[in-house]
């Protein structure tokens, strides 16, 4: 198997990264605007060989990877639809499907293309962020064409079942629709409320002294990439006008209830967002993986890490993952560690709180 990837960032990365592991006899190249990030893929083993260019060094490949901004995606495809095979299989892993679907019916590329968006992502960009992991147990929505041959989606299906993603097959205006409301308008509202504070922020900067907590969670995602989100919003801004125009009204009900002090509707609100937030899918629902996970309270002092560490290790106990976790839902310093199973969890939890650890389970 051959696999092209053009552009190799955050994403990009890590589905190379994936593909090396789980498929090691593929034929990987690459190649990208900032050349130390390839170069650095082919130090790290990812990467077999550098194009200087788009040409026909891409015209064999299995699967053909867009990983660029989605506008630059779009733009792409016109200088690959000469070199291409007719079994060549272009994919992309944009956050918006719509506009570069419409591109490939515009160039005739419809038998050659499924859209891809892997449902995982970092505010931190760049190859040098990439890992293997990053995919896994994410849903990988895949969005074929009307025209790319059935068996071809099945066999892409298996191969992002093989990356220990999660595919889910949509069409790419759905598509568009859904991540508007629960990936494109969570950033806007992040960015616009980090932007709130610092318009309203007290001279002394009172506001983001203390800010921590609820409004470090929630607001984490507003140190992504701006360009990359300036692109996203501009591709898919119909949607996320309309279900922003929604958010708007929901908020305006909310400043009426407030000013009239309906206190049951207040109630109602936090009643009926905590419900639907802890009917959320979690680990062990439906096809994602369970994960058998605590979280610590850590004081920040030299060889914390290594202490607790040492006190697993030496009750037999192996770790899958530990880390400190980005988005806080405790207070500062938690350590998230995963097991390889719940008996493990479970006696793990046990002995930290012997010596007395403030263990969270979840």
């Amino acid at each position: 198997m051959k696999i092209g990837f053009i552009g190799l960032g955050l994403i990009g990365g890590s589905i190379a990264r994936a593909v090396r592991h789980f498929y090691p006899d593929a034929e990987i190249l690459a190649c990208s605007r900032t050349r130390a990030s390839v170069e650095q893929a082919v130090r790290d083993g990812v990467v077999d060989r550098i194009p200087d260019r788009i040409d026909e060094n891409f015209s064999d490949c299995d699967y053909l990877f867009l990983c660029a901004p989605v506008a630059d995606n779009a733009a792409y495809l016109k200088e690959l639809k000469p070199l291409i095979n007719s079994s060549c299989i272009v994919t992309d892993v944009g956050s918006t499907k719509s506009d570069i679907h419409a591109r490939v019916e515009e160039l005739g590329m419809e038998a050659n293309f499924i859209g891809g968006h892997p449902m995982a992502g970092s505010e931190k960009t760049g190859y040098a962020n990439s890992k293997r992991i990053l995919i896994e147990n994410a849903y990988y929505v895949i969005t074929p064409t009307a025209q790319v041959p059935k068996d071809a989606v099945e066999r892409y299906r298996d191969f992002v079942a093989g990356l220990k993603a999660l595919p889910l097959i949509l069409d790419c205006r759905t598509h568009d629709y859904v991540t508007a409301g629960v990936s494109h308008l969570p950033h806007i509202i992040a960015s616009s409320l980090v932007n709130l504070v610092k318009d309203s922020d007290t001279e002394d900067g009172i506001m983001k002294l203390i800010a921590a907590g609820g409004f470090k969670d929630i607001t984490r995602i507003a140190s992504s990439s701006p360009e990359m989100w300036e692109q996203i919003c501009m591709t898919n801004r119909e949607n996320i006008a309309s279900i922003l125009n929604d958010y708007i009204r929901s908020l305006t009900r909310i400043r009426s209830q407030l000013e009239q002090g309906e206190s049951g509707a207040v109630h109602d609100l936090f009643e009926t967002s905590r419900d639907y937030r802890n009917s959320l899918p979690s680990r062990g629902s439906g096809p994602i993986q369970p994960a058998y996970e605590i979280y610590c309270d850590m004081v920040d002092e030299v060889g914390g890490i290594a202490t607790l560490a040492t006190i697993l290790a030496s009750n037999q106990i192996s770790l899958k993952n530990i880390g400190i976790v980005h988005s806080r839902e405790f207070i500062e310093a938690v350590l998230r560690i995963e097991f390889y199973d719940e008996p493990a969890m479970k006696q793990a939890a046990d002995i930290l709180r012997k010596y007395r650890y403030v263990i969270y389970e979840r």
